[in-house]
């Protein structure tokens, strides 16, 4: 077994980002994700106990309301659900967060808060642009001015960052370094004496956890490796197909060029076109274009 553990597991996932006891390190992470935007120094994991029929759906999404230094209150889902349809997804999830913030009466007047949709990929997601980090707002198309800061998505495809420790610029690419290296490590990655770090490598030391915790973690780990699994032969498997219907058509394709040019031979010795569509399968309209 690894000394640390996988942080996109589901028990590793609720390690590090679900916990109170960590929420210096969620604050920490989103700041760094967040640098410039908005500066984040409270968080309050919601009750998922609310969250009703989609409670079982939601079993890896941690919605977080937070408090910045000036006071706005947004709310920041964290997700990681391995999945074919993670863009719609998670679309839906941000869409279901703000609609939930509505209140009876007549009194409301919209008061939305921001949703920030924050979804970690362990693998590359069709539709999401080929970079390590994509971010997504509400803009007027023609003049690609910000509409609304109402609803955001940011998509991290983990196997697109391929910094090593010392390429690592700032505290959030140190942050995705670990993540994704986590299970790989067997020490302390940066010299820098950062307690933030500190805290994230002691806590995803297995050797810490209780025996229950680590046969927890055993079963999380081999379900996320076997939804892994089955995407990579979902994946290979299109590819087969891909292949051998770009072969089938390369194959038809070849033929059907073989009777034009026969054709193209018996109409320059003038046969008949009827003749010629008989002989090639070719129709009339074709012949007489060549």
């Amino acid at each position: 077994m690894s000394k640390y553990i996988n942080p996109f597991t589901d028990v590793g996932f609720k390690k590090i980002f679900g916990q109170e006891i960590n929420k210096d390190l969620l604050i920490d992470f989103l700041n760094s994700l967040l640098k410039g935007e908005r500066v984040i120094n409270k968080v309050t994991f919601l009750d998922k106990e609310q969250l009703g029929e989609f409670k079982d759906d939601r079993s890896l999404i941690y919605d977080v309301y937070c408090e910045t230094d000036s006071g706005e209150k947004i709310i920041v889902e964290m997700q990681n659900k391995s999945q074919p349809y993670f863009k719609s997804r998670s679309i839906y999830y941000a869409a279901q967060s703000v609609a939930r913030q509505g209140e009876r009466g007549s009194l409301w007047n919209f008061d939305v808060k921001a949703v920030y949709c924050i979804s970690f990929l362990s693998f590359q997601q069709e539709g999401i642009s080929e970079k390590f980090r994509t971010d997504i707002a509400l803009l007027d198309m023609q003049t690609k001015q910000p509409f609304s800061d109402k609803i955001r998505l940011i998509y991290l495809q983990l196997p697109l960052f391929t910094k090593e420790v010392s390429e690592c610029e700032n505290q959030f690419e140190r942050w995705i370094y670990v993540l994704k290296n986590m299970e790989k490590l067997n020490r302390y990655p940066f010299e820098i004496k950062d307690k933030v770090f500190k805290k994230l490598i002691e806590t995803c030391d297995v050797a810490s956890w209780t025996r229950e915790e680590r046969i927890k973690y055993d079963r999380a780990l081999k379900h996320f490796r076997d939804t892994i699994a089955v995407m990579e032969g979902q994946k290979q498997e299109g590819i087969k197909e891909g292949r051998a219907e770009g072969i089938k058509e390369g194959k038809e394709q070849g033929r059907k060029e073989e009777r034009m040019a026969i054709a193209q031979n018996m109409k320059a010795k003038g046969i008949d076109a009827s003749l010629i569509s008989e002989t090639t399968g070719l129709s009339t309209e074709e012949i007489n274009n060549l």
